[in-house]
């Protein structure tokens, strides 16, 4: 029982930083950690909805009403993730330089007044002009990552980013069922005209995503110490002091709680004590190396020339050439999938063909969190950051086998077609999740600038292969394989660059 206890429980908290070792997923009421944790999963997921509202009713109901042709909705796509893409470079430094808190609520905020002007929308130019500022919202998902690797230590950062993104990405499979279902309300139990239905229909998420922002504000911390603005002092008060304690950081996601140990100054570490440690890095560190690694994980506020190092190094190269071949895949699949389905199951109809590819975006509740937690536990295991940076390839290069298959055989039997996509979705989701597990040991004294940089390369995967649909019309299973090869060459074009610099004290 203790285990499962950890998923309420106030965790075991890291002495050094301050962050949790456990994830209180079911506690988000009376624990800090777990407070964090759901508003940052949760905050997510609703901005995606908003992100991802249009899709299930642009094709038919919006693009009928308002005039628009069928290439106009695919540039309508691709114009809301170049937004995403924009605002995820930037969000990354604001992440560092005022904090991931304020940075979350600013891009919900800044998402929440296009979303309620949706009902003005009357031509395609409008529609995308709305469509690149609600693209805002997509943003939102790097101060998501940010904040939760800062409340949760490494041997479970992994897990606790890899849930709060893929239930965050929920909203990309959730939309294709409520926003059909609120228009359907409006019409036809409140009697109120289709044109004026879909414009009335977008105030649902409106209200949702102001109501979460205010709840980020109010009841929740920037960092486990208090303000952003206070966390390096606070962070080397914390360090001083355990400058002169030999400190024990034992426990990992499933450990029950450890028997207190002599902790006055000077006393070793015992080789039976030393064995029962996370099989990490730091393992076999003495007490000053480990705090000499906690202070080189400081947050530091970035400056021009050290976001543009940090971005262009070859360390950020790697998760962000991996994070532009599996969401990158995962968005431009998203939005054609029932498209492909119609094409080749006709028969299914179009709330069906709807139905099955919304499975693809909630698969991610499990594919993803998955991913993160195969890479924590590969690396409890086996004590290296490359044994994460092989999970990641390994994940990355099973995709692309499977998308291959997918488009080779372009499968006309519903069993075959589904069994592949849930294959493929299983890797390609739980690859950005694992992806997501390496980001915080990459540079961590810049992990904003990192995963602003990684997820704004996912966005333009999305819009490199989203052009590729767009240009081969309904030969969506050419680009399935085109796409499975774009990931496997890409991988193993980065597979030898090491996970983290050549000296870096901190992230090992």
């Amino acid at each position: 029982m203790a285990r499962i206890s950890h998923l309420w429980a106030h965790p075991e908290i890291n002495p050094l930083n301050k962050k949790a070792r456990s994830i209180p997923f079911l506690n988000p009421v009376t624990d800090r950690y777990g407070r964090v944790f759901f508003f940052s999963w949760f905050g997510f997921m609703i901005a995606f909805w908003s992100w991802y509202a249009f899709p299930p009713l642009l094709a038919d109901v919006i693009a009928g009403d308002i005039g628009m042709k069928s290439y106009q909705v695919a540039n309508s796509n691709i114009i809301a993730l170049t937004a995403t893409l924009i605002v995820r470079l930037i969000a990354g430094p604001c992440c560092d330089h005022f904090g991931p808190r304020l940075t979350f609520a600013g891009c919900l905020l800044a998402g929440a007044v296009p979303t309620f002007l949706a009902g003005c929308v009357n031509n395609a130019s409008g529609l995308y002009a709305l469509r690149f500022f609600i693209g805002i919202l997509g943003g939102s998902f790097v101060p998501c990552q940010v904040w939760t690797t800062g409340f949760f230590d490494k041997n479970v950062v992994g897990t606790a980013n890899a849930l709060t993104g893929g239930l965050g990405n929920l909203g990309g499979g959730i939309t294709y069922f409520v926003m059909p279902a609120v228009y359907n309300s409006l019409v036809q139990n409140q009697n109120i005209a289709p044109h004026k239905a879909w414009r009335i229909s977008f105030v649902v998420p409106g209200i949702l995503i102001v109501f979460v922002a205010a709840c980020l504000l109010l009841l929740c911390d920037d960092t486990p110490t208090g303000h952003w603005s206070s966390r390096v002092t606070a962070a080397e008060d914390t360090l001083r002091r355990q400058s002169v304690t030999t400190v024990d950081i034992q426990g990992s996601i499933t450990d029950a709680p450890l028997p207190e140990k002599d902790t006055t100054p000077g006393t070793p570490i015992s080789e039976k004590d030393q064995s029962k440690s996370w099989k990490d890095a730091e393992a076999q560190d003495s007490p000053l190396q480990k705090i000499d690694t906690a202070r080189g994980e400081i947050i530091q506020k970035p400056s021009a020339s050290n976001i543009l190092r940090v971005m262009f190094s070859l360390q950020t190269l790697v998760p962000a050439a991996c994070y532009f071949c599996t969401f990158g895949a995962e968005l431009a699949i998203n939005s054609i999938l029932g498209n492909y389905y119609m094409k080749n199951f006709p028969a299914l109809g179009l709330q069906q063909t709807g139905n099955w590819a919304a499975m693809f975006g909630l698969l991610n509740g499990v594919t993803r969190p998955l991913g993160g937690f195969v890479s924590d536990l590969a690396y409890r295991k086996a004590g290296s950051v490359w044994a994460k940076k092989v999970v990641l390839h390994t994940y990355s290069i099973l995709a692309g086998v499977f998308l291959i298959l997918i488009g080779v055989l372009d499968s006309k039997s519903q069993a075959t077609m589904f069994g592949l996509v849930a294959a493929m979705a299983f890797f390609l989701e739980g690859g950005n999740g694992a992806d997501f597990g390496l980001v915080p040991h990459v540079h961590p004294h810049a992990n904003g600038v990192v995963s602003g940089f990684t997820g704004a390369a996912g966005n333009f995967g999305g819009i490199v292969f989203a052009i590729i649909f767009r240009y081969n019309g309904k030969a969506y299973g050419k680009v399935f394989w085109i796409i499975g090869v774009m990931t496997i060459g890409i991988n193993l074009a980065v597979s030898w660059i090491r996970p983290v610099p050549k000296g870096q004290i901190g992230g090992r």
